[in-house]
């Protein structure tokens, strides 16, 4: 079934909104003081970010196709996969949702953002980071991490069970791919492998008057918006030419 643009967008506002109140409110649960979850541990992160990503893909993945992803939607662009008219539009949506997927965060946690001392445990709520201060080290990390999920998420959409109305079991491959990429590649960085969802809620970061917020680290900020681009666009190319779209 063919839906209406805008009912498109809708779903990849509403699907990338949940997606960051699902993931990043698991991090939110582990890192800020008094919550039920306090340091109970990454791999809550990396459950938490697999279901993120997996239930809005069932809930919105037949509608909008269920990028909620710049990158993906920018690399299925580039490489004829997706009209630029709409590539656009879904971006916009991506990342309002994204922001608005942060501020539920933030009011549901707040008080505990309140509490919370360590400026890098807050900002970890919203953005990603780099465990050893290198910029190097973290385009390599969510290049390689973004460029398997983007290969990855081609390859289950496009299996015959999935294209013979079999794509709820897609779907639940997809989040259990970025469960296992948060597990996996998780330690350097986050990872973000996605732009919307480390640059809007970094924008959240900079504006909301947080307590101990300290600094949004606008000096990386880059990274996780071009690597998980330039990834993207090698992912879809790759595929394209290996195995075809």
């Amino acid at each position: 079934m063919d839906f209406p643009l805008f009912t498109r967008l809708a779903a990849e506002f509403f699907g990338t909104a949940i997606m960051l109140m699902l993931g990043n409110g698991s991090v939110a649960d582990v890192e800020l003081k008094g919550t039920k979850g306090y340091h109970s541990g990454w791999i809550t992160i990396s459950i938490g970010y697999g279901f993120a990503v997996l239930v809005p893909a069932l809930m919105f993945g037949s509608v909008s196709g269920g990028q909620f992803n710049p990158a993906m939607t920018l690399g299925l662009a580039i490489n004829g996969a997706f009209p630029w008219n709409e590539a656009f539009l879904y971006i916009l949506a991506q990342f309002l949702g994204a922001i608005a997927g942060q501020l539920v965060v933030v009011a549901c946690f707040y008080p505990h953002y309140d509490i919370t001392e360590d400026p890098e445990s807050i900002l970890g709520t919203f953005s990603t980071i780099s465990a050893t201060n290198s910029r190097f080290n973290g385009f390599v990390n969510e290049f390689f991490g973004t460029f398997t999920l983007v290969f990855g998420a081609l390859a289950i959409t496009h299996t015959s069970f999935f294209e013979h109305g079999n794509q709820g079991a897609g779907y639940i491959g997809i989040g259990l791919l970025v469960m296992v990429l948060v597990t996996s590649f998780g330690g350097p960085t986050g990872p973000a492998l996605n732009p919307a969802r480390d640059l809007g809620p970094r924008i959240v970061h900079a504006l909301l008057p947080l307590k101990h917020k300290g600094s949004s680290q606008w000096d990386y900020a880059w990274v996780p918006v071009l690597a998980p681009i330039c990834a993207a666009v090698s992912g879809v190319l790759i595929y394209n030419i290996i195995f075809g779209l």
